[in-house]
């Protein structure tokens, strides 16, 4: 990831500035699998704190990480016990039922193209581009993966460039052609700075916990916590202020940021 970055300073001083102020940013990464993405559909427009809790107690229903079988075995009135909104239970046993009549093979998706694993993925209900591109991102670890919709991402990019406005997601988009073929690396960068210039756990005084960071082959657990907020709209500044409250309290793999409208 060195090399990636020591090129995108080159493209873009402003990115140069983030890594010489808060030093690179961490590798956020989650396992692959049934259980990131029913992790991921809990997350919907909800605070991490919230859907943590409700994955907890999921786990702890079930006596295990999340699997299709069991969930798939769980009451209407259990999942909405554990937390699941009527929605995301039906999200969710879409995604179950997929992965277990084999009309999803997760272990396929490392093998496909970029654009493979977001069609895969996005015929599901609940799971949309944004899902699709931070799985691909922070589970497949795919180096130019770039969530244009991430509120988080267009706001760093804001604050090092001296915006006034946030860029929207088709600005963004625009304006991240220069990062290619290392956006998800500029994405990490954009993340750090904004975590670490917060003094947000995740940034500079250390990365986000609940999840596992990879460098090459090594693999450990962390302790710290983070967060991020979901919505396709911008979120009110009162709700913004809760969400940046909850950021020691949520487990995460990526810092704060937001995700577009469920897939119908």
């Amino acid at each position: 990831m060195l090399d990636a970055i020591a090129a995108l300073g080159v493209a873009d001083p402003a990115l140069a500035g983030v890594v010489e102020r808060f030093g690179p940013p961490p590798m956020w990464a989650r396992e692959p699998g049934f259980a990131t993405l029913v992790h991921l559909i809990l997350e919907q427009q909800v605070s991490l704190a919230s859907a943590q809790a409700a994955f907890d107690r999921l786990r702890a229903t079930t006596g295990q990480a999340p699997t299709p079988d069991g969930l798939l075995a769980l009451s209407d009135g259990e999942l909405l016990g554990i937390g699941f909104s009527r929605q995301k239970a039906r999200y969710a046993r879409a995604l179950a039922t997929a992965v277990a009549d084999g009309s999803l093979v997760l272990d396929a998706l490392p093998g496909m193209e970029d654009a493979g694993v977001d069609t895969v993925l996005t015929m599901l209900p609940g799971i949309g581009p944004w899902t699709a591109t931070i799985y691909r991102l922070v589970v497949l670890l795919r180096p130019d993966a770039w969530p244009v919709h991430d509120i988080a991402l267009a706001q760093a990019y804001a604050e090092i460039h001296g915006l006034d406005v946030r860029p929207r997601a088709d600005e963004m988009d625009a304006l991240a052609e220069g990062w290619r073929p290392w956006r998800a690396v500029a994405a990490r960068i954009l993340w750090h700075h904004y975590l670490s210039a917060r003094g947000a756990p995740g940034g500079a005084r250390g990365a986000p916990g609940g999840t596992r960071l990879r460098v090459g082959p090594v693999r450990w657990a962390l302790q710290g916590r983070g967060h991020y907020f979901v919505g396709a709209r911008p979120l009110a500044r009162s709700a913004r202020m809760r969400a940046a409250a909850s950021f020691p309290g949520a487990p995460i793999t990526q810092p704060p940021g937001c995700v577009p409208e469920p897939h119908w």
